[in-house]
């Protein structure tokens, strides 16, 4: 009998609280203070990113999804592709609008979610593979930033895939070396599909990450809870306003957890106390934006080069494809 699901760990949750403990108290005691956004997602935070996407500022997922619709059956029957990698793989719904697009192809595609959720990822594919028989799933339990070369070799032509603009969560040098480790999984003919947020007016930018509902801010806010459950904090969430804008010079989307007075938290857990001051606050994202120039001058900076550009008709979003310079 075939085995149509494999899982490989590379971290488990002694691994991950570690992380987590060494990456909040290196935030909390940095210039400026900072939290690494991947603490957002916890049940609740995952939950308000849902609701998120459906508020009528938030245009990144619509358009995304409305983009791939439109790109995935040109793209399933020109490459073809046998093996599909996804970094932050999640509930794979973007996934699925490319295996939907298969066209009749009768050779079979194994695909290779990394995520570190191993719970989210095992009931994924247990949906997957219930809905296409062709499919065979080789999960890799991880972080994208950490565990690119456990990446099995390909098994055919490969698709990489990096989508919802999640790209624009790293920095420069951290975009640059996840870059060269996806350099490194694409042969001749592969294929790497990015989603990228574009610069665009300012009002539309701010707007997506402070809507006026206030599902952001609690989205925001919601860090707090997460370092006061881990590490036994003493944070006031609603001490803390949500702070958003647009660094023009540095083309990206700024969030920042700002506290009307002074507060001073105690971590039990790191035996740490810190002092959050009004003029400084906590930096919680950063969300670059991008145009075709600049995509270009990062893909070849990886020894990549951009195969291919589409854009909605608004010029909001990008799928950017990239091949092997």
């Amino acid at each position: 009998m075939t085995i149509r699901y494999r899982s490989h760990a590379y971290t488990n949750e002694t691994d991950k609280r570690q992380a987590l403990e060494a990456d909040v108290r290196r935030g909390l005691t940095s210039v400026p203070m900072s939290l690494p956004p991947k603490y957002f997602y916890d049940a609740t935070g995952s939950k308000l990113f849902e609701d998120i996407t459906e508020l009528p500022e938030y245009y990144l997922t619509r358009t995304e999804a409305a983009l791939l619709e439109e790109l995935a059956p040109r793209l399933m029957r020109t490459l073809a592709p046998e093996d599909i990698v996804e970094l932050g793989a999640g509930f794979a719904t973007k996934t699925r609008r490319l295996l939907d697009a298969r066209n009749g192809l009768r050779q079979s595609i194994r695909y290779i979610p990394i995520d570190i959720d191993e719970v989210t990822m095992q009931a994924t594919a247990t949906r997957l593979l219930a809905d296409y028989p062709f499919l065979h799933v080789r999960a890799l339990v991880g972080d994208f930033e950490r565990h690119l070369r456990h990446v099995p070799a390909s098994v055919g032509r490969r698709l990489v895939l990096f989508l919802g603009s999640t790209i624009g969560n790293l920095d420069p040098p951290a975009r640059h070396r996840l870059l060269g480790e996806v350099r490194a999984l694409l042969g001749p003919g592969d294929r790497f599909l990015i989603g990228l947020d574009l610069v665009k007016d300012v009002e539309v930018l701010e707007a997506a990450y402070d809507d006026a509902s206030g599902v952001t801010r609690e989205f925001n806010r919601n860090i707090l809870h997460v370092v006061n459950r881990e590490v036994d904090a003493d944070f006031n969430p609603a001490a803390f306003e949500h702070v958003v804008f647009f660094n023009e010079a540095a083309s990206r989307i700024e969030m920042h957890l700002v506290p009307e007075e002074p507060q001073e938290v105690h971590l039990r857990a790191l035996g740490l106390t810190v002092r959050v001051s009004p003029d400084d606050g906590i930096w919680t994202e950063s969300c670059y934006k991008f145009s075709r120039v600049s995509t270009e001058a990062m893909l070849d900076e990886a020894g990549l080069r951009l195969a291919s550009w589409h854009v909605d008709p608004d010029n909001y979003f990008a799928l950017a494809m990239a091949a092997t310079a």
